[in-house]
């Protein structure tokens, strides 16, 4: 048995505290059921985008996925030891494993006995193995918090003791190796060969965990979980309101488990997701959003990287990125230079205006026609204001033509991703008023 099986089969022996409901793995029950648990992980995706997430799990998970009528959500099945290679995928923004999937929910006729319903529903669930999941994952989440301490603790130490003596400059070799690993689980699909690696920090994480919960438990009495539910609904034909639909059911949860109810300070959230006729109930395991983990700097305008990844996917892309900045309009490029352009626009909203946009957007597309490659280059083109970006390629007709458009949803906002593709005019450079033409 491998050291990540080990450890997993370990951490599923965790008494989860409610109502005396133990998800344990006894010593008579066969080790083959937790060595290849298998469960189905949802993940919301920028809607627009769900194919290519869909292709991402395919290739570096190798499991295939479903993408949800409910846009912006896919589904697929893992073991639970692929569980941090899930929270390595770079186009999805929330993940959460499946209780249970209901296709064509029979809604009743009243409001009261939906709710009624619904409030039953929670007693009869497949709760074990997601949970199993969810505390596989929450362990995992604790083990990182702590390295991530451990490492700043030990940059401040090299700070105030100076070079220190041997064993000082072991304990900080230590410490980088311990901060470099985020950093190679995230580099785990460019550089396959550290496959065995990462499979063994998953393994040394968990079995940490598990002798942290040990150690935990012999000094401290076990808490009552907190909860909340969160019920997302799409649908002009339901009775009942969002928010009805979650108290009724978050009632039923609270009675089946006897947890506390804890809409702010909670750990657990189970979901309750309504599209139609289809109910999927599940239990959220990330706290926040996975676009934000590549982010050092919020700006008014910050493009989610999920986002990010999902256009620069519609192109071929493996080359080195660096950080200039240049007038859009004038570029320090020479003509016919550039393979690929990918931008996000301005929506005149945060940043400019609409009413500059149409001078701005017929100008960009000019000079993006100058330095692209005609016949091959192309432009991967993000914006909101598609009235006038629209108006503005009509007038570039010539030198852009527009291949492919996906429909996204940013913040509540309708925009679109533009593939664009350069034609084989040439292009013409402008003469200016003093009758010269432009260095480039």
């Amino acid at each position: 048995m491998s050291d990540v099986q080990e450890a997993t089969n370990q951490l599923l022996d965790v008494n989860l505290h409610g109502n005396q409901r133990s998800i344990q793995v006894t010593e008579s029950a066969p080790r083959s059921e937790s060595e290849h648990l298998q469960v189905t992980i949802g993940a919301t995706v920028p809607t627009g985008f769900e194919q290519t997430a869909a292709d991402e799990v395919r290739e570096k998970l190798g499991s295939s996925c479903k993408i949800s009528k409910d846009r912006g959500k896919i589904y697929f099945d893992i073991s639970v030891e692929s569980l941090a290679q899930v929270h390595c995928l770079r186009s999805v923004d929330n993940l959460f494993v499946v209780v249970k999937e209901f296709k064509d929910y029979q809604f009743k006729e009243t409001k009261e006995e939906v709710l009624k319903d619904f409030e039953e529903l929670a007693g009869k669930l497949p709760w074990s193995e997601p949970l199993k999941v969810w505390n596989v994952n929450t362990s995992f989440k604790k083990k990182k918090t702590k390295r991530k301490k451990i490492n700043q603790n030990s940059s401040k130490e090299k700070i105030d003791n100076g070079q220190g003596d041997k064993a000082d400059e072991r304990d900080d070799k230590k410490g980088f190796t311990n901060k470099t690993l985020d950093s190679r689980i995230l580099d785990y699909y460019e550089n396959p060969a550290i496959k065995e690696e990462i499979s063994t920090l998953v393994g040394d994480d968990l079995a940490s965990c598990k002798d942290e919960t040990d150690e935990g438990s012999k000094e401290e009495t076990p808490e009552v979980l907190k909860f909340r539910v969160t019920c997302n609904r799409a649908g002009e034909k339901h009775c009942f309101s969002s928010n009805e639909a979650a108290r009724d059911f978050g009632g039923g949860v609270q009675d089946y488990f006897k947890w506390k109810a804890d809409m702010t300070n909670f750990d657990v959230e189970v979901l309750l997701n309504i599209h139609d006729n289809e109910i999927v109930v599940g239990i959220a395991l990330t706290e926040e959003s996975l676009h934000r983990r590549n982010i050092t700097h919020f700006g008014p305008t910050t493009l989610r990287s999920t986002l990010a990844y999902g256009m620069l996917s519609k192109v071929s892309w493996g080359l080195p990125i660096d950080a200039v900045q240049w007038d859009i309009c004038n570029l320090p490029l020479r003509t016919g230079s550039v393979d690929i352009i990918v931008t996000d626009m301005p929506f005149g909203k945060r940043m400019g205006s609409k009413k500059r946009n149409w001078n701005l957007y017929p100008a960009c597309l000019r000079e993006m026609s100058r330095v692209c490659r005609p016949g091959t280059g192309r432009a991967v083109l993000l914006t909101q204001d598609k009235k006038c970006f629209t108006k503005a390629l009509s007038g570039m007709g010539h030198v852009w033509r527009k291949v492919h458009t996906v429909w996204v949803n940013i913040g509540g906002l309708h925009a679109a991703v533009y593939l664009l593709k350069r034609t084989p005019q040439a292009f013409v450079h402008p003469v200016e008023q003093n009758g010269e033409r432009t260095p480039w």
